[in-house]
């Protein structure tokens, strides 16, 4: 083939360009074989802050992190947008393994400066219907418009769903826990992201509900991961601050049960 006079004047235009993506190719087939490996994780920003942030360092490669929620996080595991990932739901997609590793249970908790006196007496009366009663006038918080852990609690406890709107909206639950210290409102939250703040004294514990509800946490990964030392390895870090978490001396914070 012989290039045209508008062929010519097309390569000496892009040649430069040919040569300087090739060079880009050449570098990268280098790094792949000595860099070290990537892993996406995704988990709730909350779990991340105060379970993994701290321990990032520790970590011999590079970490991707994504925060969503769990349908979003199940979907972004399948289709291989992430390695790795800590949900409260599973899936039965065939290329998936989950891995229950720990639960959550959730909790009612309040501001310090709360006024819970009649509610501590309703408790310990288990006057369910006077309970509801009460906490439906109270300032609320939730981290999303649909509030899933108030609506969990709430139906657990109370048989429906609950008839009111959270009061403030907050993406995270972090947000929520500075502005309810030492402060007034309500929240339902995963008992595993305020044992500091309530062993602190600014955040309340103010009812574990009747019966009790908990949520299962899973490691997701795929059947065939890329680097399954890399993602064994976070396993293990996690594995080993809920751990610690269990082992907590019980007159530390007695309320507070985690359990595997």
């Amino acid at each position: 083939m012989v290039p045209t006079d508008r062929g010519i004047m097309l390569y000496n235009y892009i040649k430069d360009a040919l040569v300087c993506l090739e060079e880009i190719e050449k570098n990268i087939h280098k790094k792949s074989r000595t860099a070290r490996p990537t892993i996406s994780l995704g988990m709730c920003y909350t779990i991340f802050q105060h379970v993994l942030e701290e321990q990032v360092s520790q970590v011999p490669f590079n970490l991707l992190t994504r925060f969503s929620e769990n349908c979003h996080l199940l979907d972004d595991l399948n289709n291989g947008a992430i390695d790795f990932s800590i949900t409260t739901q599973t899936t039965t997609q065939p290329s998936l393994v989950f891995t229950p590793f720990s639960k959550e249970r959730l909790i009612l908790i309040c501001g310090s400066k709360t006024d819970t006196t009649l509610l501590d007496q309703l408790i310990a009366a288990d006057n369910k219907k006077a309970i509801k009663s009460w906490l439906k006038k109270q300032k609320w918080f939730a981290t999303a418009a649909n509030m899933q852990y108030l609506k969990c609690f709430w139906l657990t406890n109370f048989k429906e769903s609950p008839d009111f709107c959270a009061d403030y909206i907050f993406p995270y639950f972090g947000s929520i826990l500075r502005c309810l210290k030492s402060n007034t409102g309500f929240t339902v939250i995963p008992d595993i992201l305020c044992r500091q703040h309530i062993l602190q004294g600014g955040i309340k514990l103010v009812w574990e509900g009747n019966p009790h509800h908990e949520n299962v946490l899973y490691f997701g990964k795929k059947k065939n991961a890329v680097y399954p030392d890399a993602i064994q390895f976070i396993e293990n870090l996690l594995t080993q601050y809920w751990s610690q978490v269990d082992d907590m001396p019980k007159d530390q914070c007695p309320e507070l049960v985690v359990t595997k």
